[in-house]
Protein backbone atom coordinates (compact mmCIF):
# COMPACT_ATOMS: atom_id res chain seq x y z
CA UNK A 1 0.00 0.00 0.00
CA UNK A 2 1.21 3.50 -0.87
CA UNK A 3 0.10 6.92 0.26
CA UNK A 4 -0.78 9.13 -2.70
CA UNK A 5 -1.21 12.90 -3.17
CA UNK A 6 -3.28 13.82 -6.25
CA UNK A 7 -2.65 17.22 -7.89
CA UNK A 8 -5.01 17.88 -10.80
CA UNK A 9 -7.54 20.60 -11.61
CA UNK A 10 -10.17 18.07 -12.80
CA UNK A 11 -12.42 16.87 -9.93
CA UNK A 12 -13.53 13.90 -12.07
CA UNK A 13 -9.93 12.63 -12.25
CA UNK A 14 -9.54 12.93 -8.47
CA UNK A 15 -12.60 10.73 -8.10
CA UNK A 16 -11.46 8.23 -10.74
CA UNK A 17 -7.88 7.97 -9.46
CA UNK A 18 -9.11 7.82 -5.88
CA UNK A 19 -11.56 4.98 -6.45
CA UNK A 20 -9.15 2.87 -8.47
CA UNK A 21 -6.18 3.47 -6.18
CA UNK A 22 -8.18 2.75 -3.03
CA UNK A 23 -9.59 -0.45 -4.57
CA UNK A 24 -5.96 -1.42 -5.23
CA UNK A 25 -5.08 -0.93 -1.55
CA UNK A 26 -3.56 2.55 -1.72
CA UNK A 27 -4.51 5.54 0.42
CA UNK A 28 -5.22 9.03 -0.91
CA UNK A 29 -3.74 11.36 1.72
CA UNK A 30 -4.45 14.68 -0.03
CA UNK A 31 -6.10 16.26 -3.06
CA UNK A 32 -5.07 19.61 -4.54
CA UNK A 33 -6.68 21.32 -7.51
CA UNK A 34 -3.88 23.74 -8.46
CA UNK A 35 -0.16 24.11 -7.96
CA UNK A 36 -0.32 26.78 -5.27
CA UNK A 37 -2.71 24.71 -3.17
CA UNK A 38 -0.50 21.64 -3.67
CA UNK A 39 2.61 23.42 -2.36
CA UNK A 40 0.79 24.77 0.69
CA UNK A 41 -0.64 21.34 1.50
CA UNK A 42 2.73 19.65 0.91
CA UNK A 43 4.49 22.05 3.30
CA UNK A 44 1.97 21.19 6.05
CA UNK A 45 2.26 17.40 5.70
CA UNK A 46 3.84 15.72 8.72
CA UNK A 47 4.88 12.78 6.57
CA UNK A 48 5.36 12.99 2.81
CA UNK A 49 3.28 10.69 0.62
CA UNK A 50 4.93 7.78 -1.18
CA UNK A 51 3.99 9.37 -4.53
CA UNK A 52 2.41 12.41 -6.12
CA UNK A 53 0.30 12.23 -9.28
CA UNK A 54 0.87 15.60 -10.98
CA UNK A 55 -1.07 17.25 -13.80
CA UNK A 56 0.54 19.96 -15.94
CA UNK A 57 -2.11 22.51 -16.97
CA UNK A 58 -3.63 23.96 -13.81
CA UNK A 59 -4.58 27.42 -12.56
CA UNK A 60 -1.69 29.30 -10.94
CA UNK A 61 1.48 27.23 -10.91
CA UNK A 62 1.67 24.59 -13.61
CA UNK A 63 2.82 21.04 -12.92
CA UNK A 64 6.45 21.68 -13.81
CA UNK A 65 6.75 24.66 -11.45
CA UNK A 66 4.94 22.69 -8.74
CA UNK A 67 7.20 19.67 -9.24
CA UNK A 68 10.33 21.82 -8.91
CA UNK A 69 9.03 23.45 -5.71
CA UNK A 70 8.04 20.11 -4.16
CA UNK A 71 11.47 18.70 -4.90
CA UNK A 72 13.12 21.72 -3.26
CA UNK A 73 11.13 20.89 -0.13
CA UNK A 74 11.76 17.14 -0.36
CA UNK A 75 14.33 16.04 -2.97
CA UNK A 76 13.32 12.37 -2.50
CA UNK A 77 9.66 12.92 -3.45
CA UNK A 78 8.45 10.56 -6.17
CA UNK A 79 6.31 12.42 -8.71
CA UNK A 80 4.40 10.80 -11.57
CA UNK A 81 3.49 13.35 -14.23
CA UNK A 82 0.09 12.66 -15.85
CA UNK A 83 -0.72 15.08 -18.65
CA UNK A 84 -2.42 15.24 -22.04
CA UNK A 85 0.33 17.64 -23.13
CA UNK A 86 2.92 15.16 -24.43
CA UNK A 87 5.07 18.05 -25.70
CA UNK A 88 6.19 18.78 -22.13
CA UNK A 89 7.33 15.20 -21.41
CA UNK A 90 11.03 16.16 -21.58
CA UNK A 91 10.54 19.23 -19.38
CA UNK A 92 8.55 17.21 -16.84
CA UNK A 93 11.24 14.56 -16.58
CA UNK A 94 14.01 17.20 -16.51
CA UNK A 95 12.20 18.96 -13.64
CA UNK A 96 12.52 15.79 -11.57
CA UNK A 97 9.40 13.72 -12.28
CA UNK A 98 10.07 9.96 -12.08
CA UNK A 99 7.77 9.10 -14.96
CA UNK A 100 5.41 10.68 -17.49
CA UNK A 101 2.05 9.17 -18.37
CA UNK A 102 0.30 10.66 -21.39
CA UNK A 103 -3.46 11.13 -20.82
CA UNK A 104 -5.51 9.18 -21.49
CA UNK A 105 -3.48 6.23 -20.25
CA UNK A 106 -4.42 2.71 -19.15
CA UNK A 107 -4.97 2.81 -15.39
CA UNK A 108 -2.78 -0.30 -15.17
CA UNK A 109 0.18 1.87 -16.21
CA UNK A 110 -0.42 4.16 -13.21
CA UNK A 111 -0.80 1.23 -10.83
CA UNK A 112 2.39 -0.39 -12.20
CA UNK A 113 4.35 2.84 -11.75
CA UNK A 114 3.15 3.23 -8.16
CA UNK A 115 4.04 -0.40 -7.40
CA UNK A 116 7.50 0.15 -8.90
CA UNK A 117 8.02 3.23 -6.68
CA UNK A 118 6.86 1.46 -3.53
CA UNK A 119 9.18 -1.48 -4.23
CA UNK A 120 12.22 0.79 -4.80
Amino acid sequence: MATIFIVDDEPMLHELYGQILMMSGHEIVADAYDGDEAIEMFKRMNKPPAAVIMDHRMPGKDGIETTKEMLKINPDMKIIFASADDAIRGDALASGACDFLSKPFPIGDLLAEIEKMVAA
